[in-house]
């Protein structure tokens, strides 16, 4: 393996793909590791069924202003701007309209109430209605924008995000990890497969060590999730702990989703959308026949996605079977057969969803963005102040590492844009 780098990029998600654009653009030259057999992290495209299903990001949240939007139509990935399928109910569905209502309702209530609880004590839990009729599905929406019970989400870190969108959910009909796997720059030397096990600072940098030798370069950018950040896979230098400590107080929620192939002909309308049991917290939302293919795709976050990481994906097959059934006649047992699960939660190399901050933690994100004596450089979903939970936010919080270490390295070798090897050969590589 080369050790000649100016800048080792650890993970090879949506952020170690965003830092190693950004570098490219500065001309310099970096190594990407990842630990998985694919580029794109928590941005995964696959075909299943003969269609490309997101089995992780799907949306390109805050399109107007969404990096990968630009990056996609560059590329000549289409970009569908059309509203999404939530806005979309199907027709036909046996369900209370007027509870439909009053459960929105409720929960825009609640989100309102997290104003006052975040000048307190930050818990969104304090701001349900005690005893609420509709806690349940206020539980199970925080679910799916977290991943966690409303017991673990600061309300200021929840309303940090909700204030910063703008509203505009668009997609790839290619797929979102097509797009952003695709997206890494030519001149990055990529090596998949290579978990880092070890960082080290030199007299020059990093030392990175992996199974497949040790590599050295002038920093590191590290955009691993924080579940791995914050566990033992990788030895960090001594006076890391404070970034740790960030990370466990920015843990991944739980969300999966599940997808049913639809085997026969049946009345489901496409590109629309369904709820289950608005009294149950686990409940799913359903995409119906995205794109016109013949699948369903069920989205579960926090107690519906616990199912699915603690009891296995038949589980959660027959869980979302049972909840279609209940909307749509048992007749929908015979027109539908299991295609496949996700299992984020039980990835070693990511260990989750997206990061949510604990109550009072919120600060949390601006202390794991910040830099470790000008070698190392954190990148992440979690790092973003607002667009956290988004490969957007990764993507941007990538560039910002990007330019940071450019920086520390133009200043430690007085070199200017390219990085201080292409001034001074194997000079960091020791």
């Amino acid at each position: 393996m080369s050790t000649a780098f100016d800048v080792i990029i650890v993970g090879g998600g949506a952020a170690g793909i965003g830092a190693a654009r950004r570098l490219a653009a500065h001309g310099s030259s970096a190594l990407l590791l990842e630990a998985s057999s694919r580029l794109g992290g928590r941005a995964y495209t696959q075909d299943l069924g003969g269609y490309p299903l997101d089995l992780g990001c799907e949306w390109l949240h805050s399109g107007d202003r969404n990096a990968w939007v630009g990056i996609a139509e560059t590329s000549g990935f289409p970009v569908d701007r059309g509203e999404p399928p939530w806005s979309k109910a199907h027709p036909g569905i046996t369900q209370d309209q007027d509870a439909q209502e009053a459960a929105q309702k409720a929960y825009g209530e609640w989100e309102e109430r997290l104003r006052t609880v975040a000048a307190s004590s930050d818990r969104a839990s304090d701001a349900l209605e005690p005893g609420g009729t509709w806690n349940a599905y206020v539980q199970a929406i925080a679910g799916f924008m977290s991943g966690v019970a409303p017991e673990q989400i600061s309300a200021a870190d929840y309303l940090a995000y909700d204030d910063a969108s703008t509203g505009r959910n668009w997609h790839l009909p290619l797929g979102y990890g097509t797009l952003v796997a695709a997206s890494l720059p030519s001149s990055t030397t990529l090596r998949l497969a290579t978990p880092a096990e070890r960082i080290d600072l030199t007299a020059d940098g990093v030392a990175v060590t992996t199974r497949a030798g040790i590599v050295r370069a002038g920093a590191a950018i590290i955009t691993v999730s924080t579940a791995v950040l914050a566990g033992d896979a990788i030895r960090l230098p001594c006076g890391v702990d404070p970034w740790r400590e960030a990370a466990a107080a920015l843990p991944l929620g739980r969300n999966e989703k599940i997808f049913l192939e639809i085997g026969r002909d049946a009345a489901f309308e496409p590109d629309s959308h369904a709820y289950g049991n608005l009294r149950d917290p686990r409940s799913a939302a359903y995409s119906i026949r995205p794109n016109g293919w013949p699948v369903i795709e069920a989205f579960l976050g926090g107690d519906g996605a616990r199912i699915v990481e603690e009891e296995g994906p038949a589980a959660g097959f027959a869980f979302v079977s049972a909840e279609l059934a209940s909307l749509f006649g048992s007749d929908v047992a015979s027109a539908i057969r299991p295609l496949a699960a996700t299992s984020w939660s039980r990835m070693a190399s990511i260990g989750g969803a997206y990061s949510c901050a604990l109550p009072g933690r919120s600060h949390a994100r601006a202390r794991l963005a910040q830099p470790f004596d000008d070698r190392l450089f954190f990148a992440g979903e979690a790092t973003h102040p607002f667009d956290f939970t988004t490969a957007h936010g990764a993507h941007d919080s990538g560039e910002r590492a990007g330019d940071e270490a450019v920086a520390a390295l133009g200043n430690r070798y007085g070199v200017g844009r390219r990085g201080p090897l292409a001034a001074a050969g194997t000079r960091a590589a020791g």
